[in-house]
């Protein structure tokens, strides 16, 4: 009889740790029955602060008020060394989810190894930057929303309404590995297309952005700034020289237009985020990171910024105005 009872006993303290097991693998419940989630970026701009409004909102609508879900934000102001703290104290804390915007920040927690599960929002090359080994079957306890760059379509574009520009100026920072992958995927384009030449400039610090912009000023007859937090950040001193020197910048984000960049073909910004959340609350919901393949955003939209196009005396198709969007 004793035997018996042992042997039910010893079945049922199984089950448990197995039910256990599973919950705490799939389906965190929060301390509380409130999730904490930290959110995390490099630097503090126009795009990312839609991008994490996307994030928050999307999960407010999906019924974590603010009495089920915390957010505990923090910017590094650019610091990488301030970046890498924030991590580590983010990585060390008790959170049920990591939120990181773009590819440095998302490196770097993923290479922390943190218990809680990244959720990244735009990262333009998750395989290239290492934060996981396959799209379909993220392996890293981090998946995410990539933000697809269509520069083959940037440049079609910018064949038909500056069709005088033909050596195109890279400027981007090297320490971003999504703004190298663009930029590399950029010149393949144009070696393939065969008519244009181009020119690149390169920074490792902001300070150097202005600098890098009027030399290019002086040798291209247009500037293509890629998705680069560091030049997206300093872009109105790149317009402030490129307006002088009558020069069309096309941009990588919607933002990069409202600050003054005259056109860009790119993702709407808070629906990355809406996606990330909508990602994050399947695993809240029990399915595993590695069950919730890394999502390609793509629902693309052209604009313009007519206070530049003036400024640089460029005239706008009327075609191409009418499947756009005109910013002032």
């Amino acid at each position: 009889m004793k035997v018996k009872n042992l042997k039910l006993a010893f079945l049922v303290t199984a089950m448990i740790l197995v039910f256990t097991s599973c919950v705490s693998a799939a389906s965190p419940i929060g301390k509380d029955g409130v999730f904490r989630v930290g959110i995390v970026q490099l630097v503090d701009n126009g795009a990312f602060l839609d991008m994490r409004e996307g994030f928050i909102g999307r999960m407010r609508e999906l019924g974590y008020g603010e009495n089920k879900m915390t957010f505990d934000y923090k910017n590094a102001q650019g610091d990488m060394s301030n970046l890498n703290s924030i991590c580590q104290s983010m990585a060390d804390a008790k959170l049920d989810l990591i939120v990181t915007i773009a590819t440095p920040p998302t490196q770097a927690m993923v290479n922390l190894e943190p218990d809680a599960p990244v959720f990244f929002i735009a990262v333009s090359n998750p395989v290239g930057a290492g934060v996981v080994t396959a799209m379909e079957k993220p392996d890293k306890n981090a998946t995410g929303t990539v933000n697809a760059i269509p520069v083959d379509e940037m440049f079609k574009l910018a064949a038909r309404v500056t069709p005088k520009v033909k050596r195109f100026g890279f400027l981007y920072n090297t320490g971003e590995v999504n703004a190298v992958t663009t930029v590399k995927n950029a010149k393949a384009y144009l070696d393939r297309a065969g008519a244009y030449s181009y020119k690149e400039a390169v920074v490792t610090v902001s300070s150097e952005v202005q600098q890098a912009a009027q030399f290019l000023a002086d040798e291209v007859d247009a500037i293509f700034v890629p998705n680069d937090s560091m030049i997206q950040s300093a872009l109105t001193q790149v317009v402030e020289v490129a307006n002088a020197a009558k020069l069309p910048i096309y941009g990588s984000s919607a933002v990069m237009v409202n600050t003054g960049a005259f056109a860009t073909i790119s993702i709407d910004d808070p629906a990355i985020g809406a996606r990330a959340a909508d990602m994050a609350d399947r695993y809240l919901n029990g399915t595993p990171v590695a069950d919730i393949p890394v999502l390609v955003v793509s629902d693309f939209v052209t604009l313009f910024n007519k206070t530049t196009a003036d400024a640089i005396g460029v005239e706008i198709p009327e075609e191409i105005l009418k499947t756009s969007v005109l910013v002032q």
